[in-house]
């Protein structure tokens, strides 16, 4: 990734269109839900979700990096997910600019540990996503360890959703999904039991947010992103810690497509972040987390 070149980078981005399997009506309920919950979802002009590609055009444009990655919670939702080598091979021809995540059901076990080291191994993925809530289990279910044992021993971050999920929202009976699962305080048995790998607390983890500073704060290798909300909702003690002991522990994510990153930017400059916390939100914070250098 040329860093110098870019702005900012973004650490939460979503693959939610594949361009070589067709779409998956099976979630359309999930995916028309979550566009009612967050708004201004960005659409392409067919009116779908963007493309992989339309999705790297949108950011080269804005000379915004970023890290991408599909979530598979084909076990408890039954949605068919993106391939993560689909996400490693757009990433590979566009590496100035792109990083490649995967996600991996934790309930593939084993088979899931395997899936795993052949991406780091063959395909160049830099990191992992989970979703407690999507895969229906908390962080520090044992059945994790399978997969926590191989991002460990390559030293690699994984993001893990927390807070309420705009997945299943006003959906009878949520969707079936249980917010229980993102509870972030589960992440500090993962940070004790794994301190090689790093973990990414994503969003702004309301009702939980000082269970997530907390955690953040007390454990060296946790981190936090700021996407999925406008900056403009950030509760004070988000921005306080943010401005002070946690300021090199903090990383720009937008959430793309659900929130744009150029409202996420706007409304950022706004609420009161120190001028000189800004550079290592938007860019320098997780350079260090990707191992990235200028």
């Amino acid at each position: 990734m040329n860093v110098a070149d870019l702005v900012a980078i973004d650490m939460h981005t979503h693959a939610e269109v594949s361009c070589c399997q067709p779409p998956d009506l099976f979630v359309k309920e999930f995916d028309d839900a979550s566009d009612k919950y967050f708004g201004a979802v960005i659409k392409s002009a067919s009116g779908r979700r963007p493309t992989i590609p339309e999705t790297i055009d949108y950011y080269r444009e804005r000379k915004i990096g970023l890290v991408m990655f599909t979530v598979d919670s084909e076990a408890n939702v039954g949605g068919r997910r993106i391939p993560n080598e689909e996400v490693a091979e757009f990433a590979a021809k566009n590496s100035d600019i792109m990083i490649p995540f995967a996600s991996i059901d934790p309930h593939k076990g084993k088979m899931g540990a395997r899936e795993a080291r052949r991406l780091i191994e063959e395909h160049g993925v830099k990191g992992f996503k989970f979703h407690p809530t999507m895969q229906g289990l908390f962080p520090n279910d044992p059945i994790c360890n399978h997969l926590y044992e191989v991002i460990a021993e390559y030293k690699l971050p994984a993001v893990f959703h927390s807070g309420h999920s705009g997945m299943g929202t006003g959906m009878r009976g949520g969707g079936g999904l249980r917010m229980k699962y993102s509870n972030p305080i589960h992440l500090d048995d993962v940070a004790v039991d794994w301190p090689d790998m790093t973990i990414i607390i994503a969003h702004p983890s309301w009702p939980w947010q000082d269970e997530a500073l907390s955690v953040c704060l007390h454990k060296p290798n946790v981190y936090i992103d700021l996407s999925g909300w406008s900056p403009k909702y950030f509760s004070p003690a988000l921005i306080q810690n943010a401005n002070t002991q946690l300021k090199r522990k903090m990383l720009f994510g937008s959430d793309f497509p659900l929130i744009a990153p150029d409202r996420w930017m706007a409304d950022f400059e706004k609420v009161g972040f120190r001028d000189e916390v800004k550079p290592l939100i938007m860019k320098e914070n997780a350079m260090r987390v990707l191992g990235l250098s200028a």
